[in-house]
């Protein structure tokens, strides 16, 4: 496994480098299709082991991210894209693949939100963002996982 960020708190590995690709609009697509890549235009191009490391729960969670997994990017709304930066940007997109992943399937950390907000941040870390940047994209992504999201019947998330 490649360590890809390790601090006091927690570490990130995956058993290879991450590979991430972008779907192009092709005029031999359905409208459909043409939508669903307008949606989620960025692809995970291989099979990929992600494996977390929880020191402070001293817990282990791993699972893969199939070749084909497709997203959108980072959530940041158009406009905020001067002091942020885009959804595409790609310091933004490794960060945002594995936290989608996380919130399509919570019980891959046991359900703990702030634990999959922590990878997040460090990823963004791992990817050069400014602090500012990600303090505004940890929380914004932290307050909307509480809010907005049809996780009410588990308490953790």
């Amino acid at each position: 496994m490649l360590e890809w960020y390790s601090d006091n708190k927690l570490q990130i590995c995956f058993d290879d480098i991450p590979r991430i690709g972008i779907r192009y609009i092709l005029p031999t697509l359905s409208n459909d299709e043409k939508k669903i890549i307008k949606k989620y235009p960025f692809i995970n191009k291989k099979n990929l082991q992600v494996k977390l490391l929880d020191k402070e729960k001293n817990k282990t969670y791993e699972f893969c991210i199939p070749k084909g997994y497709c997203f959108d990017g980072a959530s940041v709304p158009r406009f905020f894209w001067r002091v942020i930066g885009s959804n595409t940007d790609n310091k933004f997109l490794l960060a945002a693949l594995i936290h989608d992943v996380l919130c399509e399937n919570h019980h891959y950390v046991d359900n703990d939100r702030k634990f999959s907000t922590k990878v997040f941040d460090s990823l963004l870390k791992a990817g050069g963002v400014g602090s500012v940047k990600r303090f505004f994209m940890k929380n914004s992504v932290d307050i909307f996982q509480h809010f907005c999201c049809n996780w009410k019947e588990n308490k953790k998330w």
